[in-house]
């Protein structure tokens, strides 16, 4: 079997449980040299527990891979730095960020209390940012010297974010956020020979089962296994992936399809007299394509 990821070094956070657990199984069979990040908190983000990334490193150099764990919260700037810094000192080098970690809070926007909003955005958006950042800055320190990079940063986003789910304002905005945050960090870093990808993953997990995705049977566990996520990543981790930047991936064992992002639609002439918007907004908004349901197809969703 040819293996994508030969002697490349990824970091993979989230990576103890679920579908991080997967990538980073799946780039060390490819040849990847992983640091397996997990802070070890439950599925709401409380408590710490190096288990699950130390099993996952046994678990990689049992089949012979290189692996080290590591416990950095994602969302701690100064951690995060210490997290990439982990990766060069121990492999020589850096070559790929997946950023998954990742919790859930879900609420009822009427219900959500600031911290169940404050929690889920610092994991999500701050912990993409703090680790992106400071792989960035590693990789343009290495362009300036004259090194040249074939980095790639990949970030995970969600169907609730790109396309809206009741219940997760947090959680979809986070991802959301991660979406645009991925296309403007590939319009940036594309100088330093580093691309910026995200997947949209749908998968049964610690965090997902109690959501309805499906599971009833064997067949449907199967298709919402985080195994077919797996490959997109590492091809993406890969060299062979350096001509694809700034894009979405939709991707589950039901889904691979690539996300489109917003566009301009109708458009008429602008008006300074508010009592003649109305007519001119109604006349738009009915030329216009409807709101994406949560399968990615238009629908309403309720809206009027």
């Amino acid at each position: 079997m040819s293996r994508l990821c030969e002697d490349r070094v990824v970091i993979v956070t989230g990576a103890g449980r679920g579908i991080g657990r997967e990538y980073a199984l799946m780039l060390s069979e490819h040849g990847a040299k992983v640091v397996v990040n997990d802070f070890g908190g439950a599925r709401d983000g409380s408590g710490a527990d190096t288990g699950p990334a130390d099993e996952v490193v046994a678990e990689i150099k049992a089949a012979g891979g290189e692996a080290v764990a590591n416990a950095a919260d994602v969302s701690n700037f100064d951690e995060a730095e210490t997290m990439i810094q982990q990766a060069v000192d121990t492999f020589g080098h850096l070559d790929v960020l997946v950023n998954n970690a990742g919790i859930l809070r879900d609420r009822m926007l009427v219900n959500m209390d600031e911290a169940e909003w404050d929690a889920v955005i610092k994991v999500h958006l701050k912990g993409t940012f703090a680790p992106a950042r400071h792989a960035a800055g590693y990789w343009r320190a290495r362009s300036k010297a004259g090194e040249t990079n074939n980095a790639r940063i990949i970030n995970t986003t969600s169907v609730s974010g790109i396309y809206g789910n009741a219940g997760q304002t947090n959680y979809g905005a986070a991802k959301m956020g991660i979406a645009s945050f991925t296309i403007i960090a590939a319009r940036e870093l594309a100088r330093y020979g580093v691309t910026v990808n995200a997947i949209a993953p749908a998968a049964l997990t610690r965090l997902t089962e109690d959501l309805g995705m499906g599971g009833e049977t064997e067949e449907s566990k199967d298709a919402m296994s985080p195994r077919w996520i797996a490959p997109i990543v590492t091809w993406l981790a890969s060299e062979e992936s350096n001509d694809i930047n700034g894009r979405v991936f939709e991707a589950s064992g039901g889904v691979f399809a690539v996300a489109e992002g917003w566009h301009r639609g109708p458009e008429a002439k602008p008006v300074d007299d508010p009592t003649q918007i109305g007519e001119i907004a109604r006349e738009l908004v009915g030329q216009a394509r409807l709101n994406a349901g949560m399968d990615g197809k238009d629908q309403d969703g309720g809206l009027g």
